[in-house]
């Protein structure tokens, strides 16, 4: 809702988030599959406890990406999507497609692969020089090459979806109509509200 990257915890009383810096030129592409995951099956697969070792290990991931967000080295983002809480259990029992979807994204250049929230959808990052996929020269890109292995991948496995190739935007949610409008015949605020 806020756009870009955002980061947040929830400090006991509302959610407080800050956005995390991300290189221009990189593109998301997901794979969302025809099928809606539920929240309650997802949660179902997990552990009701984590161990220090696997906490330890998520914190570290998680400091490891903001940082590769910050410094904008995508190499390092493939370590920081690691994880050992929630999509071992996950891709074990309810998105087969999970790992194998990964390996493809990354074998095939992308940056990281990762399981986008509860799932079904998984994300991949990719880069490319700088600014908007339609300035980017050809060679620079790796979305092409990265959507047609997740979809191989989702074929092997009889799964149907859709194929979304995008990019953070830095304006989340917009208002686009008020009543009464803010506007008036002195004073037009942006979008005309």
């Amino acid at each position: 809702i806020y756009g870009g990257i955002q980061v947040g915890i929830h400090n006991g009383t509302r959610w407080v988030t800050e956005r995390a810096p991300h290189p221009s030129g990189m593109q998301a592409v997901l794979f969302i599959p025809d099928f809606i995951g539920k929240t309650s099956d997802a949660r179902g697969v997990l552990k009701p406890t984590v161990t220090r070792e696997e906490a330890a290990f998520n914190i570290g991931r998680v400091a490891f990406l903001v940082h590769a967000l910050c410094t904008g080295n995508l190499d390092n983002l493939k370590y920081g999507v690691e994880d050992k809480m929630h999509q071992p259990q996950r891709g074990g029992k309810l998105y087969k497609y999970l790992f194998p979807m990964i390996e493809a994204a990354q074998n095939a250049g992308a940056c990281c692969a990762y399981l986008s929230g509860a799932g079904p959808t998984v994300m991949a990052l990719t880069s490319g020089a700088s600014g908007d996929i339609f300035t980017q020269r050809e060679k620079e890109r790796t979305d092409d090459e990265v959507a047609r292995a997740m979809l191989e991948v989702a074929d092997q496995y009889g799964l149907k979806g859709q194929l979304l190739v995008t990019q953070p935007v830095h304006e989340g949610a917009t208002v686009t109509k008020v009543e009464p409008p803010f506007s008036s015949n002195t004073i037009t605020y942006r979008n005309n509200i």
